[in-house]
């Protein structure tokens, strides 16, 4: 409706126009995304369905594009306010104003020249924003860079003052704006965009439409900004780092800079190489590293050069090559001919060095309090970071060869040995700083064909030459882990590192191809087969493919939702086309849960000492994600959820994580289905059963509806768990009451309509009453139950004073009614007396027992008094914590019985007459009581002075005092 305005604003609307702007930016400034506190910003990814305030947001956007595209008069200061945003809100998330300004651009970037200036005046800022911040911009404003020479000119001058400014993050945002006027200025010759496979975001800066600019003009420019780029090699680590990971993307996208980019990065490369062929270590790590005084840091990332050249030197050769053959083989050969020689070399003389080559061996000194043992660690990192990257050179050029294989075998050696120092010297001196994890410098790409070649290649002619991978378990074991960190990140960051790992169609025909190798991997060969036959050190190669699943699944459901039933299928053994049509998401998904549920039952049927709680607990949570694939109203969601029904019914492992992930994946399956208040009525008697009453002379007959409830995971586990769904249903419950009174007092009170207008309403009405008598009893049973002090009782009295107040919602509810002359349904009657007698006569014995426990407790903990005075304080503490809730919920039952009364009366129905009015308030002194603990006090203070004399007869002070 509120675009429609837009659209009608143009017939002379000026006086709406205004206001539509102001609320453009209202909408974007409240509902865009937000920082939450551990420093990560709340925004959805673009596979997420999207929240209301994303839609507000959006709409604000929506808004403020239509009327800068209608209105010319209005369109500098819509300009001029997102880019104040985009200048001012540094610290904030402003990916949504910068989104809008890319599409405002796009519109038409000749337009937005008359408005240049503005966007000159914030190229002045963009040493003081932060690097995501100047990347979007800059993205943002490439349409008009093309068309619009002076906001050129103005960019590549700010650039430079920024490159050598003293802050670092000016440098970086100089370098990665460098790096994107490279990919999008192409020169004649390049490939085109298809052949180098542009990875996402970039597609919008192509307007050459309106360019006025040809590509030899293009070519120089580019290679001034080479010249420029050159510089920063002599800058400081992090600024070459982001040289070396733009230099791919660049070469693939503007290809006939490859040979300025190789001769750079082959120039760069010789400084730290040793070229004589028997020298040992082949590189110069010493000058690598730069030491000011006592501060010694990385001056050089050896191992991300050597990573851009493989990506570089590895796409070169694949795509460049075959097509110049022809023409140009010698004057092209040169360079990559010497970094393919440079990377044999340092690949044979690696595998011939041996730790103290690098003075890396075991009795180096790694700890972080050291001068040497900060240079140290670098190196280690150095070396293992260049092993990683010759491991993935050396394969991809091997042509499955033996030899080459061995090569990468002992390039592993060398990277497993110094890892292995690593961590035990960091597990020595109790650090974790030694032992970070850097990111795998293997790419993803890489990761699914090693996977693929290691589990599924069953070539004849590969055979011999895998068969040396294959018989190093530590291998393919770290193969593997490389496949979940690259998950890990793409979970954490929506991309991953290494080439095209910003291009999601890429990443995800990776993914589904590692999905694929992991799925059969864990299938085969199941980890009990695994584990029996060998006893190593860390998880089972089994184990880390389930891992592995678990984190694809989770990842795929967040950030490829719409390409679900394309990636099933990926994993299908079966690839019939005629099939393809039929077969829905729910198969498909029922088809892999079959598989993961024939594994948890393997497990279930063990023995107690060979139970896997991992393994379980991971089981538990790949079920849990492909379980939301199947349609609720389906066969195969009804047979998950008796399955796992069954389970939780006939299995009673003491184990409280995997108890948790079970209970919940019932739950939220159930949940989809109906409500689940019968479901926690039956496990609120089986806590009950377990744990006892709160009178210690009532027996409680145990009925054991689900096995799973035991007295190892009754309570916090069980417990806990449903009183969380139990607030879920109250909340429910609550939202529906208030909904009701909204339309009660909306209703007109004439005289015919006396019963009309409410008849819809009943059914409403009826499940709310059936809701609230079903979580009674639930309140009911737990109330008796002697629940450990802690959590769970302090749960318990907060859902009851939330229970309270919902019943006097209802009761208010039907306070309104009863102003409309209606009267109370029969089932409200019975619910007030079920509360009445069921409920609140054992909410105060309940309180009484925690109080009479508290009261025991202090006593308890304090027979000696050093232990007493220090047990005090947290004494205290934790028996306010623990009685805080008690006076919400007297209050809140005292507020229900209140509003009872006035129902009572206006109803004519006499509710009260099942419940009787709380006296636990009043203040009664109970004699007998009184004298008994008179006495003990007395005792204890004879004892006291007693104790004295007798130390002040027999030594003197000073003796004591030393004793």
């Amino acid at each position: 409706m509120i675009l429609e305005v837009v659209k009608n604003s143009v017939h002379s609307w000026d006086h709406v126009t205004q206001g539509l702007v102001e609320l453009g930016f209202i909408l974007m400034d409240s509902y865009g995304p937000k920082k939450i506190p551990d420093g990560k910003t709340n925004e959805a990814s673009s596979g997420l369905s999207r929240m209301p305030n994303q839609h507000a947001c959006k709409l604000g956007a929506n808004i403020l594009l239509e009327t800068f595209k209608i209105h010319e008069m209005i369109r500098q200061e819509i300009l001029e306010q997102v880019l104040n945003r985009v200048v001012t809100r540094g610290s904030s998330p402003i990916t949504h104003f910068i989104d809008l300004l890319s599409d405002i651009i796009m519109y038409s970037p000749l337009v937005l020249q008359s408005c240049s200036s503005k966007v000159t005046e914030t190229f002045d800022y963009l040493s003081f924003l932060p690097l995501q911040t100047v990347q979007g911009l800059l993205k943002a404003v490439q349409p008009l860079l093309k068309v619009s020479l002076s906001v050129r000119d103005s960019l590549i001058l700010v650039l430079r003052k920024a490159m050598f400014a003293s802050q670092l993050d000016a440098r970086k945002s100089a370098v990665a704006g460098f790096l994107l006027l490279l990919k999008n200025f192409k020169v004649l010759g390049s490939l085109s965009s298809s052949q180098c496979s542009q990875s996402i975001g970039i597609s919008q800066v192509h307007v050459d439409v309106h360019s006025r600019y040809n590509s030899v003009a293009n070519e120089t420019f580019c290679l001034e900004i080479m010249d420029s780029l050159r510089r920063c090699l002599g800058q400081q680590a992090d600024v070459r780092l982001m040289l070396y990971e733009g230099f791919y993307d660049v070469l693939r996208r503007n290809s006939q800079l490859a040979n300025s980019i190789m001769q750079t990065l082959l120039s760069q490369l010789k400084q730290f190489y040793e070229p004589e062929p028997d020298m040992l270590p082949p590189l110069k790590l010493e000058a690598c590293i730069l030491t000011q005084g006592d501060q010694i840091s990385l001056q050089e990332p050896l191992d991300c050069l050597l990573c851009c050249i493989q990506h570089c030197l590895a796409w070169y050769k694949s795509r460049v090559v075959p097509l110049q053959q022809k023409e140009e083989e010698e004057e092209e050969e040169g360079f990559y001919q010497d970094l393919d020689d440079m990377l044999e070399s340092i690949t044979s003389r690696m595998i011939k060095s041996e730790l103290e080559d690098f003075e890396l061996d075991k009795s180096a000194d790694f700890s972080q309090n050291t001068g040497i043992g900060i240079k140290n660690n670098i190196c280690a990192f150095l070396v293992m970071g260049v092993c990683e990257v010759l491991i993935e050179y050396n394969f991809s050029i091997s042509n499955f060869s033996k030899n080459k294989f061995e090569e990468v075998l002992s390039l592993f050696m060398c990277y497993k040995e110094l890892s292995d120092i690593l961590n035990e010297k960091a597990g020595k001196s109790k650090t974790k700083m030694a032992n970070k994890t850097n990111d795998s410098f293997l790419s993803m790409k890489f990761v699914s064909d090693l996977l693929t070649a290691l589990f599924r290649d069953s070539t004849q002619s590969h055979e011999e030459s895998l068969s040396v991978l294959r018989s190093s378990s530590d291998f393919m074991r770290y193969a593997v882990s490389v496949a979940l960190q690259k998950v890990q990140q793409l979970k954490e960051t929506g991309h991953v590192s290494g080439p095209d790992g910003q291009n999601p169609e890429k990443v995800f025909q990776n993914l589904c191809d590692i999905t694929r190798v992991l799925l059969w991997r864990y299938t085969s060969i199941p980890t009990s087969v695994e584990e029996s036959g060998k006893k190593e050190k860390g998880k089972s190669i089994s184990l880390l493919c389930l891992e592995g699943l678990q984190k694809i699944f989770s990842a795929v459901q967040l950030f490829y939702q719409p390409k679900i039933h394309q990636f099933l299928r990926a994993l299908d053994a079966t690839d019939k086309e005629e099939e393809e049509v039929e077969v829905s998401v729910t198969q498909r998904a029922a088809f892999q849960i079959r598989q993961f549920q024939r594994s948890l039952l393997n497990i279930l049927s063990s023995q107690e000492e060979e139970f896997n709680s991992k393994e379980a607990l991971l089981l538990v949570t790949v079920l849990s994600n492909l379980s939301k694939l199947l349609e609720p109203s389906s066969t195969q969601f009804v047979q998950m959820l008796s399955w796992t029904t069954e389970i939780c019914k006939e299995n009673s492992w003491e184990d409280a994580s995997f108890c948790k992930g079970l209970m919940n994946l019932l739950f939220s399956l159930h949940v989809l289905c109906k409500s689940p208040v019968t479901l926690l009525r039956d496990l609120s008697q089986d806590i009950h059963g377990h744990l006892g009453d709160i009178d210690q002379d009532v027996e409680v007959e145990k009925t054991n509806h689900f096995a799973m409830v035991n007295l190892r995971t009754a309570a916090p586990t069980v417990c806990l768990l449903l009183l969380s769904q139990a607030e879920k249903v109250l909340e429910e419950v609550d939202w529906l009451i208030t909904k009701l009174k909204g339309q009660v007092s909306q209703e007109i009170i004439p005289e015919e309509a006396s019963s009309q207008p409410t008849l819809p309403n009943q059914p409403i009405e009826k499940a709310i009453i059936i809701q609230l008598g079903t979580l009674l009893t639930f309140f009911h049973e737990l109330v008796q139950t002697a629940l450990p002090s802690g959590s769970c009782v302090d749960t318990l009295l907060k859902d009851l004073c939330k229970m309270y107040t919902i019943l006097t919602a209802l009761v208010r509810y039907y306070l309104q009614v009863c102003q409309h002359s209606r009267g109370i349904p029969k089932n409200m009657e019975k619910l007030v007396k079920l509360s009445g007698s069921h409920l609140t006569p054992l909410c105060y014995s309940f309180i009484s027992y925690i109080q009479n426990k508290m009261s025991k407790s202090p006593k308890h903990t304090g027979e000696k008094k050093k232990e007493k005075t220090a047990a005090g304080p947290t004494a205290m503490a934790r028996a306010l914590r623990e009685t805080k809730p008690i006076p919400n919920l007297i209050f809140a039952i005292e507020q229900y019985e209140k509003f009872l009364i006035h129902l009572s009366k206006r109803s004519k129905v006499n509710l009260m007459q099942h419940i009787k009015l709380s006296t636990s308030r009043d203040f009664k002194i109970k004699g007998n009581i009184l004298d008994m603990v008179l006495q003990e006090d007395e005792d204890e203070d004879e004892e006291g002075t007693a104790s004295e004399l007798e130390g002040q007869n027999k030594e003197p002070a000073k003796k004591k005092r030393k004793k």
